[in-house]
């Protein structure tokens, strides 16, 4: 999720300073995507910069305050209203580690799934019990918190799937490999090795 579209949908709901912005942030994405002061009045330049955000002023304790600005609310209606674009794939790590792999000679991608399944399974765990903490009727923060833990789950359990088809492919790209490397059986050898199975069927007779 792109920070800049994050604190704009953040000031719809109402004008804040640098470090709230950063708290709200932070509170209503369960703390998964953490962000540092910097970060935030960086990207508020930007935005003030673009005619999207507006000073409003220094609240009690010097702090100063930002806003949308017309343009800044148009953005974000826009942001709710369309779909996140998936036409530019984003990277990623493991799918390009495992790629790189299975091209290097002399790498162990079966040692490489198999760790990090065992990774995923141990994430996929604390997560499910970070979910089972929850009790009660969610407000509207922890309900922020709790779907994004859920598209965590739903992610990790994905993984996992997907680490067993890449085992399970690898695998059988191995034997076919192995296959077609063994030498063909000569017509001699094949009679030889018929001869030998009647001699013995016969002499268990």
């Amino acid at each position: 999720m792109s920070i800049r579209q994050g604190l704009l949908a953040l000031l719809a709901d109402q004008p804040m300073y640098g470090a709230q912005l950063r708290s709200e942030f932070e509170a209503r994405t369960g703390g998964t995507w953490p962000l540092n002061v910097g970060q935030v009045y960086q990207t508020l330049t930007r935005l003030e910069r673009d005619g999207l955000v507006v000073e409003l002023g220094d609240d009690d304790e010097g702090r100063t305050t930002y806003g949308l600005s017309d343009a800044g609310r148009a953005e974000v209606d826009r942001w709710w209203a369309e779909p996140v674009d998936r036409e530019t794939t984003p990277r990623n790590e493991l799918a390009i580690k495992l790629a790189l792999a299975v091209t290097v000679p002399g790498v162990d991608v079966a040692r490489i799934v198999q760790a990090q399944r065992t990774a995923t399974m141990r994430q996929l765990r604390d997560l499910t019990r970070l979910k089972a903490s929850t009790t009660g009727e969610p407000d509207r923060t922890q309900l922020a918190w709790l779907l994004v833990v859920e598209n965590l789950i739903f992610g990790a359990e994905s993984e996992v799937r997907w680490l067993d088809h890449v085992e399970a492919r690898v695998a059988r790209a191995a034997r076919a490999v192995h296959q077609a490397s063994r030498p063909p059986a000569s017509p001699g050898s094949s009679l030889h090795d018929v001869d030998r199975t009647v001699v013995h069927e016969s002499a268990q007779r």
